[in-house]
């Protein structure tokens, strides 16, 4: 197991699971305190790295396209702060933190873990039910329909239409966009049948959001509502049943844990020897398949 505890958080990784909690600094953003405790599996994982810097390092998980909801709700916009895949780590720890990026790499290795985008969400998103209040308005999400209130501060067009209760199965997208400069964020919902294309600080079916320490925790909001969506990813409809004659044949059994290995370690042996991996990386490898069996 490989671990590393500083005041930005906690890494642990037992070989299949990353647990990512966020700590208690003064530092740490509202939104990682509220997102609380991640499981990462393994699969989700395209990359890991660690940059160092005078002071300060940073570890950063590089996550595959369509793993997590938080981060398609997000599009990736997530600032620094904010972004719970990345750690802070002092100049004394650099030394756990290279070890801790060997461990992840040569599980990701050795389980030969596809970098490439999924067709499934691979991590939860935030639990429900769950209430933000932010920008002009309050959002809530009780798993089935989101609700949305109003602030004195919202506009005519949103207070004169009353709070607004949209059902999931008619919301078929959510965006969140934080504030840039001059350019006010939102959390907007596309809504079955009734696309809208006024401004979010009009549209009845987003959020405003102006720059404030809040802002951040409507994408909690949008990463639950985005994990019970569709993947935008999956197959747009299930293959119709064929006729029993041209079903195809079953899949061969599973192979045998221990001869996988064993193919796994000529595997590896052929890397080494090609130079693929060096010595270490070879070694550190070689270790692991060996625990296992």
């Amino acid at each position: 197991m490989a671990e590393i505890i500083q005041k930005d958080g906690t890494w642990v990784f037992d070989g299949d699971t990353l647990r990512l909690t966020p700590g208690r600094d003064k530092n740490v953003s509202l939104l990682r305190r509220e997102l609380g405790e991640l499981l990462v599996p393994l699969g989700a994982l395209a990359g890991i790295s660690f940059e160092q810097g005078k002071k300060q390092g940073r570890l950063r998980l590089r996550l595959r396209d369509g793993a997590d909801p938080l981060l398609q709700a997000t599009g990736g916009r997530l600032t620094e702060p904010h972004d719970p895949y990345q750690l802070t780590v002092e100049s004394d720890r650099y030394g756990v933190a290279e070890y801790f990026v060997d461990e992840v790499r040569n599980a990701l290795l050795l389980d030969q873990v596809p970098s490439g985008p999924v067709d499934a969400y691979l991590l939860p998103g935030p639990s429900v039910p769950l209430s933000v209040s932010a920008g002009d308005g309050v959002a809530s999400f009780d798993g089935e329909r989101v609700r949305l209130e109003w602030k004195w501060q919202a506009e005519d067009a949103k207070s004169a239409a009353g709070p607004r209760t949209l059902p999931l199965a008619d919301i078929v997208a959510v965006e969140w966009q934080p504030t840039v400069g001059l350019d006010n964020g939102h959390l907007r919902f596309t809504v079955r049948a009734a696309p809208s294309k006024v401004p979010p600080k009009y549209d009845p079916n987003a959020v405003e959001l102006w720059g404030f320490k809040r802002d951040p925790l409507m994408a909690l909001v949008a990463a639950a509502v985005q994990a019970r969506l569709p993947h935008p990813s999956a197959p747009a409809a299930v293959e119709e049943a064929r006729p029993a004659e041209q079903a195809p044949a079953p899949a061969p059994a599973a192979e045998d844990d221990h001869d996988a290995l064993l193919r796994r370690l000529r595997e590896l042996g052929e890397l080494h020897r090609s130079g693929v991996l060096t010595d270490e990386e070879f070694a550190l490898a070689k270790r692991a398949v060996l625990k296992r069996m």
